[in-house]
């Protein structure tokens, strides 16, 4: 089974290579992402993160559902760590 955390896309760097990265933030912890099979993001879209990739571009209502089901399933025992409460909205920096 694949898990994708959902994340606000809050800076895209200049690529270097052929990689497109960007920072991501995940409930305010930021972390690096590769942004390059994403090519349509802009910085305050909503990114789906499975390993350090974005993998689709999602809207701040499905972020929400999304982080509302799995800390459902993290209360009910079924997954271990902490995961962040609720996603920044957009308006914020």
């Amino acid at each position: 089974m694949c898990l994708g955390i959902p994340g606000r896309v809050t800076q895209i760097q200049d690529p270097e290579s052929d990689l497109v990265m960007g920072k991501v933030s995940f409930g305010g912890v930021e972390r690096e992402v590769c942004l390059s099979y994403t090519p349509e993001v802009k910085i305050g879209d909503y990114v789906l993160v499975h390993v350090g990739f974005a993998i689709n571009v999602i809207d701040e209502q499905a972020a929400q559902e999304i982080l509302a089901d799995l800390t459902r399933l993290a209360e009910l025992g079924g997954l271990d760590g902490e995961l962040p409460t609720s996603p920044q909205s957009a308006e914020e920096p």
